[in-house]
């Protein structure tokens, strides 16, 4: 059955990860995604390794995970853009495209007659995603950026990491680039919304994502907690500001996330953690007590937590329905059986032998499921589909582009 997206073409002019990541979802709901890359070089998270894929023999190829991670289902191809011959090609492309996404620098494309503005002559219904770093406008926006300056300059990390006072107090990033997957995810969102706007209208539109906007988007409701009180929110490490407890817990040999999300669940851990008399005590029968008397209860409930093992608590707490879970590293991750059930590591044959392993999409649709239709993409794997395919190039000339150094 096709995808959501298979009357879709996209033209990825991206690299790195907010852009990739959004095309990475348009492809696995059906798009035809077409990634540009550079001749002999390619995207840079290509020699972004170790870790590499290894081949069907135990090799290690030339193929980073991080490359891996973000572009399956896409189609490679290599053009350089920057030369007239290039864009000229790019221009006929995009003219056979409903998308085009791209994370240059403000300017660069238009520059090379590759802008929006360029290209909607030609595709009046094209829909035109830039990701930047600062967006297309203000004092900020010719500057480059990356995940970690906005995770700082955005707010986050102002909320993130261990409470002043604590052992390892201080700012903290997040362990993944959050920036760039929420702007690929929010980029993804705007690309279906003006799809649906041009399939109803035959009128395209241009997007200007930004990552530093995504990021103190993301921030939620601490900036609007922030607006209503004029008070600055906090670090509260593992903790939360609004719910108590709700925070990590030692056990007798290891930790666990305890995640109180109301009195009844109160009480219910109470009862079976043997000290019902907590959760009639006045100071602590409702959350609003609790956060006031937060810095009394938490070292009560610590001293009950290490007396039974992690797992002995897990079954305890879920049997009773109050909200806890284990910290998993990655390994445990795909050992726990909820995740094995929903199939979360996806296996795809790769060209160069054995196969890839992948996370599957979160997106679950009943009519139009996710497919695994294309490991990542080699080099270049498909400039002949393409070029002589698509474009109708013959294959001298695309011979002769090979030669030029344009492909």
């Amino acid at each position: 059955m096709s995808g959501p997206l298979s009357h879709v073409r996209v033209l990825d002019l991206s690299r790195v990860l907010a852009g990739p990541w959004a095309t990475q979802n348009l492809a696995d709901l059906g798009a035809e995604v077409i990634k540009v890359e550079r001749p002999g070089a390619g995207d840079d998270t290509r020699g972004w390794g170790p870790p590499w894929l290894k081949d069907g023999d135990g090799v290690d190829t030339r193929e980073s995970a991080y490359f891996l991670s973000v572009n399956r289902n896409k189609k490679s191809i290599t053009l350089d853009i920057s030369r007239p011959e290039g864009q000229r090609l790019a221009r006929e492309l995009a003219a056979r495209c409903q998308v085009l996404v791209e994370n240059y620098k403000v300017g660069t494309l238009a520059r090379y007659g590759l802008g929006y503005e360029d290209l909607r002559k030609a595709n009046p219904g094209l829909v035109y995603c830039s990701v930047t770093g600062f967006g297309q406008t203000g004092p900020y926006a010719p500057r480059p950026g990356y995940d970690f300056i906005f995770q700082g300059m955005g707010g986050l990390m102002s909320i993130t990491g261990e409470r002043d006072g604590q052992p390892g107090a201080g700012p903290q990033k997040v362990g993944i680039a959050i920036t760039d997957v929420l702007t690929g995810m929010y980029a993804s969102v705007a690309i279906l919304a003006a799809l649906t706007h041009s399939e109803r209208t035959g009128e395209g539109q241009y997007i200007d994502c930004a990552l530093l906007d995504t990021l103190v988007a993301f921030n939620a409701n601490q900036i609007v907690s922030y607006f209503c009180s004029g008070r600055l929110p906090v670090r509260w490490g593992n903790a939360h500001p609004q719910v108590v407890p709700y925070e990590v817990f030692a056990t007798a040999d290891g930790h666990i996330i305890l995640a109180v999300g109301n009195d009844s669940q109160f009480a219910s851990f109470c009862r079976v953690a043997g000290c019902p008399g907590l959760a009639d005590e006045p100071r602590f029968r409702t959350n609003s007590q609790r956060i006031v008397h937060r810095a009394e209860l938490i070292p009560l409930i610590a001293d009950v937590m290490r007396t039974r093992p992690k797992q002995e608590w897990i079954r305890t707490l879920e049997a009773a329905n109050v909200p806890c879970g284990p910290i998993n590293n990655m390994k445990e991750v795909f050992e726990d059986p909820q995740v094995q059930h929903r199939g979360l590591r996806v296996d795809m044959p790769h060209p160069q032998g054995g196969s890839v392993p992948v996370v599957a999409s979160p997106m679950r649709l009943s009519a139009t499921p996710v497919e695994y239709r294309q490991a990542p993409p080699l080099l270049g794997q498909h400039n002949d589909e393409i070029y002589c395919g698509l474009l109708g190039q013959s294959a001298e000339a695309l011979a002769q582009f090979r030669a030029d150094g344009i492909v």
